[in-house]
């Protein structure tokens, strides 16, 4: 290991050390990006638990529970496909090939949810995922189909960015430093904006690479308190959260190198500010450690077992590493609500107004 001081980039670079990407199954049109329905206002939502999940063979199993209803119906283009009591579970077969298959849960009572399964399959990304999907501490739930993060852009192939085109990405927030994306430039989505919201701009040099893993361990979770408090990372993420906002006709996408760790801490930063509980918080974004583990994997397996070691905690998403942000926040603004004010510029207006483009219910 190189035992010199080594620069911002340097670090950014071993936060998201990756292998090339293996091609990913492809598919056909998007369903339709919206269902009318998901705008109903002033219902609650009945469901506490409701989820899809892609099966390898093509399937998809439906699992959900809802409070104080009889009667469970979801569809999908147009039909129904389950139907069920207040808990259940389905696997249904048969559907058409489509670049991602939506189902709509509703019950007879309340407000219904638009779901998909939460991994977004592309050829160039393995990590690309919806942010939404979540329900909040008050019962409502985070929209789908609005927000995504996101690995490294710069293997994506024409179709796609077609896929992208069709999931209607209107802003693309790179979040790497200039060392990476002038290696790895993103292949950004026809008609989508990019920005550049560059976390460790500015932060100088950080401390030479770890010889052990526990240094390996210790300099994630600086890095982690340097994306919270760091003039960079104030920035980025402002910018981020306040774009989520504005058009609630058209998605934003932000990411990373691998999507894990600055990745990480920018959706762990949103899906807290709409008020989603900390252990749904962390299982997200611990499913990094699931997307990325052929890739990681792979990688590791070139190393010798002394430096494969000491490159695991790198690669690694960890529960220690995000609760040090949440740490940083802590002892350094004394709240959530004061650091999304005093560091993001997300004030009570712009919070409402970010909860009211993305909650449901």
């Amino acid at each position: 290991m190189n035992k010199a001081t080594l620069s911002a980039t340097a670090v950014a670079s071993a936060l998201a050390l990756s292998v090339p990407l293996a091609p990913a199954a492809t598919a056909a049109a998007w369903d339709q990006p919206r269902n009318p329905e998901q705008h109903h206002s002033g219902r609650a939502v009945p469901f506490t638990e409701a989820t899809v999940t892609a099966e390898a063979d093509g399937s998809f199993t439906l699992a959900w529970k809802a409070e104080g209803v009889t009667r469970v119906e979801i569809r999908a283009n147009g039909r129904v496909v389950a139907r069920g009591a207040a808990t259940g579970r389905a696997v249904v077969t048969g559907l058409p090939a489509a670049d991602r298959q939506w189902f709509w849960f509703e019950a007879d009572r309340g407000q219904g949810l638009r779901l998909a399964d939460r991994l977004v399959k592309l050829s160039g990304t393995v990590n690309l995922r919806d942010a939404g999907g979540y329900r909040t501490e008050n019962g409502q739930w985070v929209r789908m189909g609005e927000v995504y993060r996101s690995d490294a852009l710069n293997h994506l192939t024409d179709e796609d960015q077609a896929k992208l085109r069709r999931l209607r990405v209107k802003t693309v927030f790179d979040l790497r430093m200039e060392d990476e994306r002038a290696k790895d430039p993103d292949k950004v989505p026809a008609g989508a904006d990019y920005v550049v919201a560059d976390v460790f701009a500015g932060s100088g040099a950080f401390p030479s690479m770890p010889r052990t893993p526990a240094e390996a361990e210790r300099m994630m979770i600086d890095a982690e308190k340097a994306m919270v408090s760091g003039d960079g990372g104030k920035k980025a993420y402002g910018q981020v959260l306040d774009a989520m906002g504005e058009d609630d006709e058209r998605s934003v996408l932000f990411h990373c190198t691998a999507g894990k760790d600055r990745t990480g801490w920018s959706n762990a930063a949103l899906l807290t500010a709409l008020g989603v509980p900390r252990e749904t918080v962390m299982a997200d974004y611990l499913a990094s450690n699931t997307y990325r583990k052929a890739a990681n994997d792979a990688l590791l397996g070139h190393l010798p077992p002394q430096q494969a070691a000491v490159y695991k905690p790198l690669l690694d998403v960890r529960a220690e590493y995000l609760n040090s942000g949440y740490d940083e926040v802590e002892a350094t603004y004394g709240s959530f609500d004061r650091y999304l004010k005093d560091a993001l510029g997300i004030d009570h207006r712009e919070l409402k107004r970010l909860k009211k483009a993305l909650l449901v219910g």
